[in-house]
């Protein structure tokens, strides 16, 4: 019996520990495979929220916007789209901005190699034909006397080498010829005193044959003939009959037309270019269709004080008398630098002007994303829609030769080195101004509530002293818009002649008046018509340096101030016609003398000059650079 009992108490406490070795291995283990599958649902849920991370929205045309949804840009009205992570990973210096490919394939941002080349550029140089001043001759008096008639009466007259000119009776001439006559008689006693009234009568230019005519003749001469020493054209009459003359005094000009100079105006930055032996072309709008060809024989080795040109010369042969003094003349010159063959190059295009300093981007190789650097560079001479390159570059780097505004904006919005800002930091630019503090949507800089009379403001927005080429690629090409932009742009470029005609009058306060006009056609051209990015891109620029001059001229009332502005205004306005075009034809019109002999263009519906720069001072100064059709 105790064996029985003591068995079953032995059953009884193993399956108490079996039950107990289960009831813990079920706690243990199986809370541990719950745990574990919590822990994966936790970790499905973490992925799913980091896929959901919040997506910034921003405009493709304006980078400096940035919206938590989508919707349409506060600036423009474009649609919104995902701001790309660049995730590149690529290490950047405070000098180098990394982009993604999408945002370079938006701003449609191209580049360029920095080569070298032979630099040349055309140089128009406007002038007008001379008389080579080695073949003018003055026709002077010898003695002095009264005209008593003359036989060539008016200026532009043939004459031949001897011809007469004019009669003269001189009373001093007289008196010499009687003292001749008494020296005669003692010619063999006192010979001295013939030879020296001999000599007197010579010195007055009567030859010998003439003296021995006298002493035969035994009778004074009381008129003289003054005659020509050369054969040629008569430049200038400057005595009448019956005026009485002084020794030395000058009767006419006289000059062999069978060669004459064409002397031409070279401005200061074109002077590096023209040296002497270069070949010149010039045309004059008396021989249409003619090209005359010469080489330039000299450049005059001082600057024009008041016009801040050189003379540069060129002889002609004029054996048919074609080319006549006076006439104007447009010389071209296809010139290289001497000593520059192999000269670094760079598209104009590239170049941001910062005041002194001159700023491009280079794209650094070897990146996952692009990366572009800030680089401050030296320039030499432009030549053509090239600049040379002094230092800072190299041959084969890759520079930003398209949209480089862009690429500076982006370095702004980084808070890197950039044009307004080369020490790096967020600037405001004249483009996108930002207000940054606490507000990430960028504020638009309203120019209408700016005092533009104020100096302070004026150093800031002097859009008139921006380059005019800015960020517009070459334009080889019309773009084609819709048919309501094209006619809302028509209606700017009308009252932009209205202000036009109102610099060729010289009428300040009516260019305040139109360039007001202009503002409110500007304000209705709608830019969500221009679906295109490229038509979207340059408009927007247009647009911002259209107003901003508008604006300027409207707050000041001196017209060369305004006149500073036209000129930049003109040079965007002009980009729009040619790239949108206005359903009409419109002559672009250049004025190489216009803002201190900087040279400026402008629109006209007329081939005739009416020049808007110099006004009723030179009116018709200027020249038609382009038609645009």
């Amino acid at each position: 019996m105790k064996n029985i009992e003591s068995n079953r108490r032995n059953i009884l406490i193993g399956a108490g520990l079996l039950l107990l070795g289960l009831f813990l291995g079920w706690i243990f283990f199986g809370g541990n495979s719950g745990s574990a599958n919590n822990n994966g649902a936790t970790s499905e849920v973490s992925e799913h929220l980091h896929d959901e991370k919040e997506t910034i929205w921003t405009c493709s045309m304006h980078p400096q916007i940035r919206e938590t949804e989508p919707g349409n840009c506060p600036i423009c009205g474009m649609e919104l789209v995902p701001l790309e992570d660049n995730g590149g990973g690529a290490e950047v210096t405070d000098y180098q901005t990394e982009m993604s490919a999408s945002a370079v394939q938006l701003g449609n941002i191209q580049t360029s190699f920095v080569t070298k080349q032979t630099p040349e550029k055309t140089i128009y140089m406007p002038g007008k034909v001379e008389a080579d001043e080695r073949l003018v001759e003055s026709v002077t008096s010898r003695f002095p006397g009264r005209i008593e008639k003359l036989y060539v009466n008016f200026t532009g007259q043939e004459v031949a080498r001897g011809q007469r000119l004019a009669s003269v009776y001189s009373p001093a001439l007289v008196t010499a010829q009687k003292e001749l006559f008494e020296a005669a008689k003692f010619k063999e006693s006192n010979p001295s005193f013939y030879t020296s009234a001999v000599n007197k009568l010579k010195l007055w230019d009567l030859s010998e044959s003439q003296i021995n005519s006298i002493l035969e003749s035994k009778e004074p001469i009381y008129y003289f003939d003054i005659r020509s020493n050369q054969s040629g054209t008569v430049l200038e009459k400057k005595v009448e009959v019956g005026d009485y003359l002084k020794e030395g005094q000058s009767l006419f000009q006289i000059s062999n037309l069978n060669k004459v100079w064409a002397v031409f105006d070279a401005y200061e930055s074109d002077l590096p270019w023209v040296k002497e032996g270069d070949k010149i072309n010039f045309k004059v709008q008396s021989i249409p269709g003619k090209t005359f060809e010469s080489t330039v024989t000299f450049i005059d080795p001082v600057i024009n004080s008041a016009t801040r040109v050189a003379a540069v010369r060129t002889e002609m042969k004029n054996p048919g008398g074609s080319l006549k003094p006076g006439m104007f003349a447009q010389g071209i010159v296809e010139a290289g630098i001497s000593n520059m063959e192999d000269a670094l190059s760079i598209p104009k295009s590239a170049v941001l002007w910062t005041g002194k300093r001159a700023v491009v981007y280079v794209k650094q190789p070897n990146t996952e994303n692009p990366v572009f650097e800030f680089r401050e560079i030296e320039l030499g001479p432009e030549a053509g829609e090239y600049y040379l390159v002094e230092s800072g570059l190299e041959e084969g780097e890759e520079i930003v030769t398209n949209g480089t505004f862009k690429v500076d904006a982006a370095a702004q919005l980084q808070g890197k080195a950039s044009m307004m800002s080369p020490e790096g930091g967020v600037a405001m630019t004249g483009h996108a101004g930002m207000d940054m503090g606490g507000d990430t949507k960028a504020k638009a800089v309203d120019h209408s509530k700016m005092n533009m009379d104020d100096p302070k403001i004026q150093k800031e927005v002097d859009h008139s002293k921006m380059e005019d080429n800015t960020d517009h690629t070459k334009m080889q090409k019309r773009i084609k818009v819709a048919k309501e932009f094209k006619n809302q742009l028509k209606q700017v470029f009308e009252q932009y002649l209205v202000l036009k005609d109102a610099f060729t009058n010289d009428d300040n306060g009516e260019a305040k008046k139109s360039a007001e006009a202009l503002l409110k056609s500007m304000s209705k051209v709608d830019m969500k018509l221009l679906e295109d990015h490229e038509a979207h891109n340059h408009w927007m620029l247009i647009q911002e340096e259209v107003t901003a001059s508008s604006k300027s001229i409207s707050k000041t009332s001196k017209i060369e101030e305004q006149r500073k502005h036209f000129k930049h205004l003109s040079a965007h306005l002009i980009k729009a016609v040619k790239l949108f075009g206005v359903d009409q034809k419109v002559y672009e019109q250049f004025c190489p003398m216009a803002d201190d002999n900087k040279g400026a263009t402008w629109l006209s519906l007329s081939k005739e000059i009416k020049n808007p720069y110099l006004g009723e001072a030179m009116p018709t100064c200027g020249e038609i650079r382009s038609t645009i059709e």
